[in-house]
């Protein structure tokens, strides 16, 4: 189990870190915090997203028995957790963590970038993701998408 951690880890620093974070404060140049409120709230967004992914990852490791980079991915289908609610929340908090450098420095390139990792995300999903998972997990990943919505959960 250390070598998936240890996997996840060197997958989250190069991909996540490189999309979430060095872009993300790339982007925003020089800018600097304004509002103390918007900044707060920049900050928030970003601690849940890193909560959000780091519960994925964990997830992935104990239960699913993979890391998150697709090459070495989970040999279980994980459905539990956040999965139970989003079949995409590691997504979900990486774009919290983009919104929540957009917010932190009132940075609008920043949330104008996130819009485009959710069309790449999006992309990848439904053309190499999903059908990849259908292949592997086959009925019970078709239930699985029945019950669970793509990003965010259905409350009602």
């Amino acid at each position: 189990m250390l070598i998936l951690f240890v996997k996840s880890i060197v997958f989250t620093i190069i991909v996540p870190g490189i999309v979430a974070v060095l872009f993300p404060l790339l982007i925003s140049g020089e800018a600097v915090p304004e509002n103390i409120l918007i900044v707060t709230l920049g900050i928030i967004l970003l601690v849940s997203g890193l909560s959000v992914y780091s519960w994925c990852v964990w997830d992935f490791i104990t239960f699913g028995k993979g890391t998150p980079a697709p090459i070495d991915a989970p040999k279980y289908l994980v459905v539990r957790g956040l999965y139970h609610y989003s079949r995409n929340p590691m997504y979900v908090g990486v774009l919290l963590v983009i919104v929540g450098w957009a917010l932190l420095y009132s940075c609008l390139p920043i949330l104008i970038y996130g819009v485009f990792v959710v069309i790449i995300l999006q992309m990848f999903i439904l053309y190499y993701e999903e059908p990849k998972l259908l292949n592997i997990f086959g009925s019970d990943y078709e239930e699985y998408k029945v019950k669970v919505n793509r990003w965010l959960p259905w409350f009602f």
